[in-house]
């Protein structure tokens, strides 16, 4: 089964069962192999945190062929299924539609698209400015069309609350599930009464981006879910950690002057057994002494 296929299956199940899907944002294979070990059935590739791995703020200063390369290195880390920002589809309809393709070849299950000018600015930042519904419209129509699969999931992403308020970004968010969507995504609701309102006026499945300090309010994920959201995503939960833990740790270094005390088992045998050294270590004889044209299993 492919991980868009997967995708489906769990949004499926969730639909029935009521129960929302959360997936912490990635930035790396590192992190992207911490959320599967955790027992999250879904990861989501944050474009801030890929911004943050290449020395960048979330301002659009990425390439398509940059988060599509930082995309297919986390697919292929995990076994679960990867959504992944993919901005403004970089560009009009016809980057659209190669966005679309480039994703769905490397093995994302879903992307999102948003209506925001390029380059674009993070969701929870101020003075942000977003292109016509028309456009944004079109953009959606040509994600629709690229995909090779129908279980490729395409997100529309609305940031025109910030600018033209809650009426407006659940109108485009109803435009765009009108015209293909699977998913719509109003980022930014900004008072609690706003986050119950989303998914009780778009006509259909809603996704919700939690970050802490940001223009929403924080809310416990089983709210979230009892408000009908089908999608929590938490792209700043890993990124945030890790930067505050390097913080410490180098200052502890400093101040100790030795390597700091171990958090955990940090031995190097145990830290690529988590990326699968013990498969590696099968491989090393597998192919010794078999048959010509076979090897051992």
């Amino acid at each position: 089964m492919t991980q868009a296929a997967q995708l489906r299956s769990l949004l499926a199940q969730g639909k029935q069962s009521g129960k929302m899907l959360v997936a912490p944002g990635a930035i790396d294979g590192i992190t992207g192999r911490a959320i599967d070990r955790a027992g999250f059935s879904v990861a989501y590739m944050t474009g801030a945190g890929t911004s943050a791995t290449l020395g960048y703020p979330d301002y659009g200063l990425l390439t398509m062929t940059e988060m599509v390369a930082n995309a297919t290195r986390i697919v292929n880390s995990i076994s679960i299924p990867l959504i992944s920002d993919a901005d403004t589809g970089y560009g009009n309809e016809l980057n659209v539609f190669r966005t679309v393709q480039e994703f769905e070849r490397a093995g994302v299950a879903a992307i999102h698209i948003e209506d925001q000018v390029f380059p674009k600015r993070c969701g929870h930042l101020d003075n942000k400015e977003v292109v016509s519904r028309e456009d944004y419209v079109a953009k959606i129509r040509a994600a629709v069309a690229a995909r090779r699969s129908p279980d490729f999931c395409i997100i529309a992403r609305t940031d025109s609350r910030a600018v033209l308020g809650l009426d407006e970004a659940i109108a485009r968010a109803n435009a765009a599930l009108a015209n293909g969507a699977d998913i719509a995504f109003v980022e930014a609701p900004q008072s609690l009464e706003e986050l119950a309102l989303v998914p009780q006026r778009v006509n259909g499945p809603c996704l919700l981006n939690v970050v802490r300090g940001g223009k929403t309010p924080d809310l416990l994920l089983d709210d979230a879910e009892r408000m009908g959201y089908v999608i929590a995503i938490l792209p700043g939960l890993l990124l945030g950690g890790i930067i505050s833990t390097c913080d410490q740790l180098l200052e502890d270094v400093k101040r100790l002057s030795k390597y700091p005390p171990q958090q955990g088992n940090g031995s190097p045998a145990a830290t690529f057994a988590r990326f699968g050294s013990a498969e590696w270590d099968a491989r090393r004889t597998a192919f010794r002494d078999a048959p010509a044209g076979q090897s051992k299993p």
